[in-house]
């Protein structure tokens, strides 16, 4: 088994912006778009870290994954779990719906591309 340690870097770094972003900044674009955005990068990358699967599959898995957890902050999936409160979980699951966080990700997606194209190992 390969591990490619291009994304392991990518990885690490990819989740301490993440984390920069969620604790410093409060702003109305990087925050709710940016952050969508590279939130995107950054889970097609901690997979990409042992799959060498097919590149389109992954990507469309992971924004598929991002829809999802879009869909549930639509119908307050914490909420309905009682977890409204706990701030993991509202990392984790979101608070609020809101659909240009889709477009994000749609972004977010396209540019594992031509990232997956300079960093994977073949």
């Amino acid at each position: 088994m390969k591990i490619n340690k291009k994304y392991i870097y990518l990885t690490i770094v990819l989740f301490l912006i993440e984390v920069c972003i969620a604790v410093f900044l409060k702003d109305t674009f990087i925050r709710p778009i940016f952050g969508d955005v590279l939130v995107v990068i950054l889970l097609f990358s901690f997979v990409r870290i042992l799959y060498y699967g097919e590149r389109l599959k992954l990507i469309i898995g992971v924004l598929l994954f991002s829809f999802t957890i879009e869909i549930l902050q639509y119908f307050q999936f914490a909420s309905i779990l009682g977890l409204e409160e706990n701030k993991i979980a509202k990392i984790v699951l979101g608070a609020t719906f809101n659909k240009l966080d889709l477009l994000a990700y749609v972004v977010g997606s396209l540019l594992c591309f031509p990232l997956d194209k300079k960093l994977t190992i073949r």
